[in-house]
């Protein structure tokens, strides 16, 4: 079997960028969403994304940014992958994709059965998928949320993209995640933290440790 690739998003510090490095992580993810206490100045991004090592994945995460506020991060931080976590329709997401030459990832939450059809309709203009726990009615973060959902929702089914499982994970049980949803790529934020906002070292070693 492969092994999984782990995105650590959320991060905002260089040690942080390190720790994740270090211990393995395909990728990283820089937040640009105000109302998340992970949330990066443009200036700041900049500074994560030139200390990433070559090889380690660049992911800007935004939620329903419009043309300025991409184009602004875009051209201030050198990225590998945008990552849209709002209500961005399929045609949105090939926009994006066309304006901005990078590949998508677009987020799909799940909460029951009637959710998965998004899965499949953002398929077809995304790079990659990010099936995510939906996040509760009125919650002010569309992820992060520390939940998840249902595995069963989603064991033994195959989309036309590749596809990353998020919504709760941690070292307790990602590879419990990871046997049953059959996922080859997860991505953990609030689960390697000690706080909202402060990633810890030990945890996002843990965690990649778990995967293996």
């Amino acid at each position: 079997m492969a092994a999984v690739r782990v995105k650590i998003c959320g991060l905002r510090t260089e040690a942080d960028v390190k720790a994740a490095a270090s211990s393995g992580a395909a990728y990283v993810g820089l937040v640009f969403f105000p109302k998340s206490p992970r949330h990066l100045s443009l200036a700041q991004a900049q500074g994560l994304a030139l200390a990433a090592p070559p090889g380690v994945a660049k992911v800007a995460l935004t939620v329903d940014a419009d043309d300025a506020a991409l184009d602004e991060i875009v051209e201030a931080v050198p990225l590998d992958m945008l990552q849209l976590h709002g209500h961005e329709t399929p045609e949105r997401v090939a926009e994006v994709r066309a304006r901005y030459g990078l590949p998508v990832m677009k987020a799909v939450g799940v909460a029951d059965e009637a959710d998965l059809p998004q899965i499949l309709e953002h398929s077809l203009a995304a790079d990659q998928i990010l099936i995510d726990a939906k996040a509760p009615r009125g919650a002010a973060l569309p992820g992060g949320n520390g939940l998840t959902f249902d595995w069963r929702l989603i064991a033994g089914r195959h989309w036309i993209r590749p596809w990353m499982l998020a919504g709760g994970l941690g070292p307790g049980n990602v590879a419990e995640a990871v046997r049953r949803t059959g996922a080859t790529q997860v991505d953990v934020s609030s689960g390697v933290e000690s706080a909202p906002g402060v990633k810890d070292a030990a945890r996002i070693e843990a965690f990649l440790k778990a995967t293996r």
